[in-house]
C-alpha cells in the first residue's frame, strides 16, 4: 500500500488511539522522514521526548510489529560501523483495525481455541509460548497448557502464526550492486522489490522452514522458567524482540500474509458469484485452494497452472461441489474463460491446465468502485465519459469523447476539466496552427486514480474513526449527565 498523506494521517491515528500521543510523534516522524537511526529520531521528533524514550518506543513498536530495524552494509574498503535505522512497516498498522476480521477466520477455521491463541499474539504482538500459557492462566476462561500448545502448533500449520523475522537484517549496498549485475537476463533474474521496506521485509523474513516449523523444539519448561511478571502486558523489553538466544525460547506473532491471502481469496470469489454464477464461484474457490500453497506474494499477479482433475478434487471435497459433475466443472471453466465487451478473461487456459488470473478479477472490483464513485461526484454523463475513456486506454480528443458518451459537445469540455481538477483524468494540450483555442486531448491514467481513490478511502476512514470516537464520547457525557441527575434526585 502507498503512503498517500491522508494514509500517513490516518496511521498516526491509528498509533495515537492505541498507543498514545508520544508514541504516535516517533512513529508519524518515521512515516514523514523515511528509515531513521535512533539518534535522528530523538533530533527530529518532539523536544519533549528524550534518547531513551525514543529507544523505549521504538522497543514498543517491534514488539507489536509496526516496526523494523536493520543496518545496510557499509561501502567497500569504509572503516565506518553499518548503522542501525529504523523503518515503520505502514502495512502492519494499517491491519491492526482488521483484527476483527483475522479472529474470525481463525475462529471459523480452526475453532474458539485456536482464536484464544491468536488473540493473545494480536493484542500482544509477540509471544513465546510460555508467556501464551501464563496469559491463559491469568484469564478467566483457562483452556490449558496443552490445548494452547496444540493450538499454537495447529496455528503454525496453517500458517497463521510464524517465527519472528530477524531483528536486525543487513540489507547489502544498493550502490554496489549494478557492478554485481550485469547483462538483461541476469536483471530479470535479480529483480528487487520495488521499496525499502520490501527490501528490508524479505531480508528479514526467515526460510519457511524456520518460520513455520512442523515441530516444536522449545522446551516447554525453560518457557515457563522465565520470569516476565514484571513487563506490562503492553510493553515488552527488548530482550523479547530478540531471539537470537536459543535458550531464551521461540517468540511467535501473527503472520498477517496469510490473512490478507485469504480476505483477497474471499474478495475474488464474491467478485466472480456476482458477475458469473454460484458454479463458477464454487470452482474458482477450489483452484484457490489447490494453488495456495505455491503463492509465494500476497500481491501475485496469477496462480500457478493447475489440470482440471486436480480442481474437480478440490471441487467435490466440498458440501456444494459434491453434485456437480466433470463436464459441469469444465462448462464452468469455459466460462471464466471467456471475454466480453464488460468482462475479461477470469481464468487462462494453457497447455490443458487453467492459471486464475487475480490481476483481471481484482481490477473488474476496482474499476467498479472508481466508475461509482465518479457517478456519484459528477453525474451519468462524467461516468459515460470516464467508462469510455478507460476502455479505450489512450488520448482522446473533446469531441470524440461527446459523441461516443452521447453528450452535449457545449457541455462536454466543462465536465472533463472537473474531472481533470480532481486528478481523475490527464489532459495534453495540442497548439494547432491558426486557431487561438488548443486542441485537448483526455486519458485516464489508472494507476493515479487507483493512487486517488485509495487516498480518498483513508481520509473516509480516518473521518469516520474520528466521528465514531466523537459519538462514544458523547454517549459518555450523556450518561454521566444522567448519572449525576439521578444522585441529585434522590436528595
Amino acid at each position: 500500500m502507498a503512503m498517500s498523506e491522508f494514509g500517513i494521517v490516518y496511521a498516526v491515528h491509528i498509533i495515537t488511539v492505541q498507543f498514545g500521543s508520544v508514541v504516535s510523534k516517533v512513529c508519524e516522524c518515521l512515516l514523514r522522514k523515511g528509515p531513521l537511526s535512533s539518534r535522528d529520531i530523538s533530533r527530529l521528533a518532539e523536544s519533549d521526548i528524550n534518547h531513551n524514550q525514543v529507544k523505549d518506543i521504538l522497543y514498543l513498536l517491534i514488539q507489536h510489529n509496526c516496526v523494523q530495524a536493520f543496518s545496510i552494509e557499509p561501502p567497500d574498503g569504509s572503516e565506518s560501523k553499518a548503522i542501525v535505522q529504523y523503518i515503520v512497516l505502514f502495512n502492519n498498522i494499517l491491519h491492526r483495525v482488521r483484527y476483527n476480521k483475522f479472529s474470525r477466520i481463525v475462529n471459523e477455521e480452526l475453532g474458539s481455541e485456536c482464536g484464544a491463541v491468536l488473540d493473545g499474539l494480536l493484542s500482544n504482538g509477540r509471544l513465546r509460548l510460555g508467556q501464551l500459557i501464563e496469559r491463559d492462566r491469568d484469564s478467566g476462561k483457562t483452556i490449558g497448557s496443552e490445548a494452547i500448545r496444540d493450538s499454537l502448533q495447529k496455528l503454525v500449520a496453517a500458517r497463521f502464526v510464524e517465527r519472528i523475522p530477524s531483528p536486525e537484517p543487513v540489507l547489502g549496498n544498493k550502490d554496489q550492486e549494478p557492478a554485481k549485475k550485469r547483462g538483461a537476463k541476469a536483471a530479470k533474474i535479480l529483480k528487487e522489490p520495488e521499496t525499502l521496506e520490501e527490501r528490508v521485509v524479505e531480508a528479514a523474513t526467515p526460510v519457511d522452514a524456520i518460520r513455520f516449523p512442523l515441530i516444536f523444539e522449545e522446551d516447554l519448561n525453560s518457557s515457563l522458567a522465565d520470569d516476565d511478571s514484571n513487563i506490562t502486558e503492553g510493553k515488552r523489553k527488548q530482550r523479547d524482540v530478540d531471539s537470537s538466544d536459543p535458550s531464551s525460547g521461540v517468540i511467535w506473532r501473527p503472520n498477517f500474509e496469510e490473512f490478507i491471502h485469504r480476505l483477497r481469496h474471499k474478495a475474488c470469489v464474491e467478485i466472480v458469484k456476482e458477475r458469473r454464477d454460484e458454479g463458477c464461484a464454487i470452482v474458482l474457490r477450489a483452484m484457490l485452494e489447490v494453488g495456495r500453497s505455491q503463492e509465494k506474494k500476497v500481491k501475485t499477479d496469477n496462480s500457478a497452472p493447475m489440470s482440471v482433475g486436480s480442481i474437480y478434487e478440490e471441487v467435490i471435497k466440498t458440501e456444494a461441489g459434491r453434485t456437480m459433475l466433470q463436464e459441469r466443472v469444465e462448462a464452468c471453466l469455459d466460462q471464466l474463460s471467456a471475454t466480453s465487451s464488460y468482462l475479461p478473461a477470469f481464468v487462462t487456459e494453457m497447455n490443458d491446465s487453467y492459471i486464475v488470473d487475480f490481476k483481471s478479477i481484482i481490477s473488474v472490483a476496482q474499476k467498479d468502485e472508481i466508475e461509482a464513485v465518479v457517478m456519484r461526484r459528477y453525474g451519468k454523463e462524467a461516468f459515460r465519459m470516464f467508462r469510455y475513456l478507460s476502455q479505450e486506454g489512450r488520448f482522446v480528443e473533446t469531441d470524440k469523447i461527446a459523441d461516443a458518451a452521447l453528450t452535449e459537445k457545449k457541455d462536454t469540455p466543462q465536465i472533463l476539466l472537473k474531472m481533470w481538477k480532481d486528478g481523475y483524468l490527464h489532459m495534453q494540450k495540442l497548439a494547432i496552427t491558426g486557431t487561438y483555442v488548443p486542441f485537448l486531448l483526455w486519458k485516464v491514467n489508472k494507476l493515479i486514480v487507483t493512487r486517488q481513490m485509495l487516498d480518498e478511502m483513508y481520509h473516509a476512514s480516518l473521518n469516520l474513526n474520528l466521528r465514531l470516537a466523537h459519538e462514544l464520547e458523547s454517549e459518555k457525557e450523556v450518561s454521566h449527565t444522567a448519572n449525576r441527575l439521578t444522585q441529585w434526585s434522590k436528595y
